[in-house]
């Protein structure tokens, strides 16, 4: 079991990895040695997350997120594949803790009274020089 928050564990039959050959330099070993991880979890079918946490995720997820549901997380910032096997959890744990922050709702304010007041005496203002704009032309014709 793979902790990724503390109330979500996960088997560790839910995250499949495979092992790709990382791009980049590297040298003689970029084309013989396969260090980069590729991370594959499905979301959509994983009993272990609860359904809020779930929608979060895939709306989280955005390029990451496959049709069929799966997250997919390369990892080759470091040149053994056990390393970059921890930076692709840790990414996936950082995806969790995101999607586990409810967002705050958003509550209705209404303006001040002295905003209200500042606002109108602007518009008033504002609406008698125009009115001084138009009775120069009214002289004139």
């Amino acid at each position: 079991m793979i902790e990724i928050l503390s109330e979500i564990f996960l088997q560790d039959s839910e995250i499949q990895y495979s092992f790709i050959r990382a791009p980049g330099p590297g040298g003689q070993n970029v084309n013989k040695v396969e260090t980069a991880v590729q991370l594959r979890f499905n979301i959509v079918h994983s009993p272990s997350i609860p359904s809020p946490i779930r929608q979060r995720l895939i709306a989280l997820a955005g390029k990451q997120l496959t049709h069929q549901g799966d997250i997919i997380i390369k990892a080759y910032r470091y040149r053994t594949q056990n390393r970059n096997k921890q930076d692709a959890l840790l990414r996936l744990q950082e995806l969790f803790k995101q999607a586990a922050i409810v967002p705050k709702k958003r509550q209705k304010t209404k303006p001040t009274y002295s905003s209200t007041q500042r606002r109108l005496s602007h518009k008033k203002l504002h609406g008698k020089t125009k009115s001084l704009r138009g009775s120069k032309l009214k002289d004139i014709q």
